[in-house]
């Protein structure tokens, strides 16, 4: 048990700057005695918990790390960086597992609700990283906490229970075997009003791709880390906290929050989402053969408007889902109220897992949603388990995997046969036993396996198919730092009516002019650089760079990235936020600052994990076969990647210069 001790008074907060040449960051930042009694916006403290050794304790937060890095993925990335030994094993008690919750959750700022879990990915070996909104992050900081680390391993099953002050280590041998949702409504009716962060079966049995459950319907998904958590012995952390936050400035913080708000309802998006959710890309997706379909080997399906355009929104949703301080409540609550599914109730209905179980697994739309279920209950990530189940039916479709192999058949859209394959490799039984190491590791343990293996750097590729659609999104994919995922880079203002390249794939058509273009909350120097409005197109290479640290900024803060908000929001809006919210006297250019800063560490991270310069390629069924007349050009593909390094600023490998990492303060990196 600790103490964290009682709300304090709040004191005054000096003003900060951020100089573009700032000193490197050690971790006296959080440790200094010297520090201050309160920081408004922040809960001021980061709970550490040592499981083998079980020991608690807490860290002052300091100014100066919060001005550096602001929260959420920025504190991940500075601590894992710290205090994960090269070379550690990924499952072993060595690696660091950081709950880290962003700056502006908490406050009323829409849509900031998001906390990002990290650690030495088990999937990728690299920087493993997922992100997630709902209602646990804004719990944890008004139990009085910015992050929870979480090291060592527990000798066995236990969770962690948060009560303001009060931190206790508890008791999960009766928990352990359960899936989640068993778990959740044991672990509420003994804490009642908490929300739970825990794992499934899959992360008891450390499937190298099990998520982490954020309550009954979300997830941190990508990257393994439930895998992390199930390696450590700790079933869930349980949270309840009424603390509250101070602002600095709350008449400020509510006209900041209600300019953010009316900005995001002016986006063209906004009743698309709020209506529909991310099921409105599936169409368009769809038209352009560029949704993931039978593990990446054939067209978009003729049925796929049919089993997944929007309209099921309308067949299926019962009603809209939102997380914390949310005005577009983009996810729906699905019910299937007739035939061998009926009465089934999940969040679902989202492009993601449609892809994935539809498209790729080539599913029914009611056995998508009851494949949604069985994830969230699983405690596993949608994106991987859709692609290593694809891999395995293209293995079986190849002769590779046999009837005596599986023990059954196992074929594109056989629903039957797919959810026999995802409790295999839940329970790593047979064959789910090697597949449950991803598709990566699986492919090279099965012989002939390795042409079908459709992944980045380890992590498996999510919804889209590149040469369907050549984008900024799609570069993405190669020059993301957690791997094959689609999520860590979007164009804020892509345009889903064309589908257009120049012959070099440098440009995409942009196709917006007037308000969009001057709306834009980018520098008038940028902008110039990345939009030519004379010829309509969108450079890919330099627009990646602005969106993946636009994100990460996001990322930092615990906003959402959905398109009415990457669409309208930016970092002018987001320092005024933080301004009257945690007293930082931040500019726009700062921000994006301390979100290049922290993405510049987590590659560093990945080169100092053994990443190599060939690793961001696609798989090469890419550039071999077509899909509807079309195959990437491999050479034209690493040329747009290496005019991405130039506008990084970083070397023909992907290793950012010394005068880049000096810039940000990471010289002595």
């Amino acid at each position: 048990m600790v103490s964290a001790g009682a709300i304090l008074n709040p004191v005054k907060v000096q003003n900060f700057r951020i100089t573009p040449r700032s000193a490197p960051v050690s971790l006296s930042l959080f440790n200094s005695a010297k520090g201050v009694e309160k920081m408004f916006g922040y809960a001021g403290k980061l709970l550490e918990i040592d499981l083998g050794e079980g020991k608690i304790s807490t860290r002052e937060l300091q100014p100066e790390m919060a001005r550096l890095y602001l929260g959420g993925i920025g504190f991940n990335a500075r601590i894992i960086y710290d205090e994960v030994s090269p070379g550690a094993d990924p499952l072993g008690k060595q690696n660091v597992l950081v709950f880290g919750v962003g700056s502006l959750v908490g406050s009323p700022f829409p849509t900031a609700a998001r906390t990002e879990v990290s650690a030495k990915s088990p999937l990728t070996g690299g920087f493993g990283t997922s992100n997630s909104g709902a209602f646990w992050g804004t719990r944890l900081k008004n139990a009085g906490y910015d992050a929870v680390i979480i090291k060592g391993k527990a000798k066995q099953p236990v969770y962690i229970l948060i009560n303001n002050d009060k931190v206790e280590i508890k008791d999960a041998v009766k928990l352990w075997g359960k899936d989640a949702w068993e778990s959740i409504d044991l672990l509420k009716s003994w804490h009642y009003g908490a929300e739970v962060a825990l794992i499934g079966p899959a992360g008891e049995k450390q499937v190298r791709f099990a998520s982490i459950e954020n309550g009954y319907y979300d997830g941190w998904g990508r990257t393994g880390l439930g895998a992390v958590m199930g390696s450590k012995n700790l079933k869930a952390i349980v949270v309840r906290g009424n603390r509250g936050l101070i602002p600095a400035d709350a008449p400020g913080l509510l006209k900041v929050t209600r300019q953010a708000q009316d900005i995001i309802k002016s986006a063209g998006s906004y009743i698309p989402f709020s209506t529909y959710g991310t099921m409105n890309a599936t169409i368009p997706y769809g038209s352009f053969n560029a949704v993931s379909t039978h593990n990446f080997s054939r067209e978009t399906l003729p049925d796929w408007k049919e089993k997944a355009g929007r309209q099921i929104v309308d067949r299926y949703g019962s009603r809209h889902i939102a997380c914390q301080s949310c005005i577009i409540a983009c996810g729906h609550l699905a019910e299937v109220n007739e035939g061998k599914y009926a009465g089934l109730k999940v969040k679902a209905l989202e492009i993601t897992p449609t892809v994935s179980f539809s498209g790729n697994m080539g599913l029914s739309t009611e056995a998508a949603i009851k494949a949604a279920e069985m994830c969230q209950r699983f405690g596993i990530d949608m994106v991987s388990i859709g692609s290593t189940v694809a891999f395995a039916m293209e293995l079986y479709k190849q002769g590779i995997i046999k009837h005596e192999d599986l023990g059954y058949e196992l074929c594109f859209g056989d629903e039957e046969a797919a959810f026999a394959l995802m409790k295999d490799i839940v329970e790593r039984r047979g064959m789910g036993d090697i597949l449950a190491e991803g598709v990566k590791i699986a492919s090279e343990r099965i012989k002939g396996a390795e042409p079908y293996a459709m992944h980045l750097k380890g992590l498996e590729i999510p919804m889209i198919d590149p040469r369907g659609r050549w984008s900024t999104w799609t570069l993405g994919m190669l020059t993301n730092i957690r791997g094959g995922d689609h999520l860590r880079c979007r164009n804020p203002v892509e345009n889903l009516r064309y589908n257009e390249n120049d012959e070099g794939l440098r440009q995409e058509r942009f196709g917006y002019k007037g308000p969009m273009y001057d709306k834009l909350d980018m520098p008038s120097e940028l902008k110039a650089r990345c939009i030519d409005l004379e010829n309509d197109t969108v450079n890919i290479a330099r627009m990646s760079c602005w969106a993946e640290d636009l994100i990460n900024l996001f990322n930092s803060a615990g906003v959402c990235i959905r398109p009415p908000v990457m669409e309208k929001l930016g970092p002018t809006v987001l320092a005024e936020a933080h301004r009257v919210f945690n007293g930082i006297d931040v500019t726009a250019e700062e921000l994006m600052q301390a979100a290049a800063r922290s993405w510049n560490l987590m590659k560093l991270f990945n080169l100092r994990e053994g990443e190599q310069a060939g690793d961001s390629k696609f798989p090469g069924r890419f550039y071999r076969e077509t899909i509807a007349g079309r195959k990437l050009d491999e050479q034209k593909v690493q040329d747009v990647v290496q005019e991405y390094y130039e506008a990084r600023g970083w070397d023909y490998e992907g290793r950012p210069l010394p005068e880049t990492l000096k810039e940000l303060g990471l010289e002595n990196i």
